[in-house]
């Protein structure tokens, strides 16, 4: 259906655009924005088959934008229901961007709710934006959607393809992976989310941690306290049973929790702590987080990472 919707577009704008003396290919190119460049004007092609205007578009990054368009408008076909054909500009028509694994813009037309008007600048500013600039509004924007417990896992400013990290296909659970990878894992999650020091009964505190692990590992931990609270992580190194497992847990990983310090990428600490911090005053600006987090019932601040190396 989208294939011959688009078809049938093209040979009727081929008609038109040819009384006023311009030419469109009579062939689809699958990687060209917009579907249809008509000189200076262009239409991007949506259809769908639901009973809704309202479907997903082009990447943020219109890598394949055709360099003669200046106009883009977008010409809707709705299937579902009583079917129907509308069409808008597309400044008007974007209201939302889906960061999967790519950013890309959602369209909907006759929308309430334009996204660049959200962004306080046209689509044609947008456009002239490095790739950095574009990724800092999707991000302040999708932040200010997030829920409680929500993180972003599209943390860099840069394009797809120079990405340093994408949300991983498989998935792997925790209790599966080798002894090294577990507690390297453990040191980043810990040292990203504190809050897993809280007072026994506090809700919440692993949440944070899970999601890291899921999200930016693609590591799934079906019992969050198996990371730290539980006796096979507590009594690794000291087997005397009793006391605060979730200290002798973390005691055991200074080491790892060190390097990480010292190796994961500053977006991280953007996204978890909500500020840059250097590298080398990571473990203080830790052990700050987490003595706050204790609220009394254990100081983290003296009794971990006390040995200076």
């Amino acid at each position: 259906m989208p294939a011959e919707f688009e078809a049938r577009a093209r040979v009727l704008l081929r008609k038109l655009a040819a009384r006023a003396g311009l030419e469109v290919d009579p062939e689809s190119h699958p990687q060209i924005f917009p579907d249809i460049p008509v000189g200076e004007f262009g239409v991007e092609v949506k259809v769908n088959s639901k009973d809704s205007w309202r479907s997903v578009a082009n990447s943020v990054f219109e890598g394949t934008r055709h360099l003669g368009v200046k106009y883009v408008y977008v010409l809707f076909g709705k299937m579902g229901g009583r079917p129907e054909v509308r069409w808008g500009r597309y400044e008007d028509s974007v209201m939302h961007v889906r960061t999967s694994h790519v950013p890309r813009f959602e369209v909907e037309i006759d929308t309430k709710k334009p996204l660049f008007k959200k962004f306080g600048l046209s689509y044609e500013d947008f456009c002239r934006l490095t790739d950095e600039g574009k990724m800092a509004l999707i991000r302040q924007y999708a932040r200010g959607r997030l829920k409680q417990g929500e993180h972003l896992w599209w943390l860099e400013a840069k394009p797809e393809k120079e990405q340093e990290h994408s949300l991983p296909l498989e998935v792997r659970l925790y209790m599966h992976l080798p002894q090294p990878e577990k507690r390297r894992l453990r040191a980043e999650a810990a040292l990203l989310c504190p809050q897993v020091v809280k007072p026994s009964r506090s809700k919440h505190k692993y949440e944070d941690a899970t999601v890291y692990l899921l999200t930016y590992h693609g590591v799934l931990c079906p019992q969050a306290r198996d990371l730290f609270s539980a006796g096979s992580v507590a009594m690794r190194a000291d087997q005397t049973r009793g006391g605060n497992y979730l200290q002798r847990a973390l005691k055991d990983i200074e080491g790892e929790m060190r390097v990480a310090a010292r190796e994961l990428e500053d977006a991280l600490f953007v996204e978890y702590w909500g500020e840059s911090v250097l590298p080398e005053r990571r473990i203080k600006e830790w052990l700050v987080r987490a003595d706050r987090y204790a609220n009394g019932v254990w100081v983290p601040s003296k009794e971990l990472f006390t040995k200076q190396k």
